[in-house]
């Protein structure tokens, strides 16, 4: 940009799926390739996301990579405890107060499993304390950023979640739609029509993967842990009602995602009841 050529960002799966047509792969023959798209300009181009959007992205990623850790290291002690006839279970006090009262009780007898499940639980301690500092980052970012906190009033939507949609989406303008939003996180279903054949399958799971489940995240808390009624839950609980709570979660978070991307551009509050659009009007 700096030299007075413009850069443009191709969508990989465009570029993808003309490539795929050359009989041979080669390096040379996909820089030809790549030519002829832009020559043509049969190609679509992708929002290059600001550098401060990518370092929230990567503090989530992190934080979300340290929490799949700490699962698989509680996963491995239950499985090692397990092999030898000892049930984890769940006490009062918490994993790590459980694992103590099995290490200084139970493994007496086995000294080589007591090793084992002490150094796993080192790891653990070690990953938890790296959540607690990349926690505190993240709250510390969200406080402060106001459209964070703003979204952050939508019940459900915490403060992953409304900060991951603001660094995933890094610009409202982009769509012109707030429903756009649902499908750009791959929340719409696929659609198959041919002739007189018209087909709806599953979400396409195209876009974000972290941003789709933590939305998914906050649709199930709206629906089943949230005690405030809304119109969004009253709504989400006749679709679980009529296909299950599966189908609703998905839905809701296609909503939230709509909902998200409304606010952020109005300014407006989340609507509890469908009366507020009544007396707004």
């Amino acid at each position: 940009m700096a030299r007075g050529v413009p850069i443009v960002c191709m969508d990989a799966r465009h570029a993808n799926a003309a490539l795929r047509m050359m009989p041979a792969k080669t390096d040379r023959n996909d820089a030809v390739g790549l030519a002829q798209i832009v020559r043509t300009g049969w190609c679509k181009s992708v929002h290059v996301k600001s550098a401060s959007s990518h370092e929230v992205r990567a503090l989530l990623a992190t934080r979300s990579q340290f929490v799949q850790i700490r699962c698989d290291l509680e996963n491995q002690i239950r499985g090692v405890l397990r092999t030898f006839g000892i049930v984890f279970g769940k006490r009062v006090g918490g994993f790590a107060k459980r694992a103590e009262e099995i290490v200084s009780g139970e493994l007496d007898a086995s000294p080589t499993i007591r090793t084992v499940v002490e150094s796993l639980m080192k790891a653990r301690a070690d990953i938890l304390a790296q959540i607690r500092a990349l926690d505190t980052k993240v709250r510390s970012t969200a406080r402060s950023n106001a459209t964070v906190r703003h979204l952050m009033t939508v019940p459900g939507v915490g403060v992953v979640t409304a900060l991951g949609f603001v660094a995933t989406i890094d610009d409202p303008a982009r769509f012109r739609r707030s429903s756009s939003a649902g499908a750009y996180l791959g929340l719409t279903p696929r659609i198959y029509a041919s002739g007189e054949t018209m087909k709806a399958g599953r979400i396409s799971r195209r876009g974000d993967d972290f941003l789709r489940r933590s939305l998914y995240e906050a649709a199930n808390a709206l629906l089943t842990r949230i005690d405030r009624f809304s119109a969004l839950k009253s709504w989400g609980l006749r679709i679980a009602k009529r296909g299950g709570f599966k189908k609703a979660k998905v839905a809701v978070a296609r909503k939230l995602a709509t909902i998200l991307h409304a606010m952020w551009t109005t300014g407006e509050e989340f609507r509890w009841s469908s009366a507020e659009k009544v007396q707004d009007a």
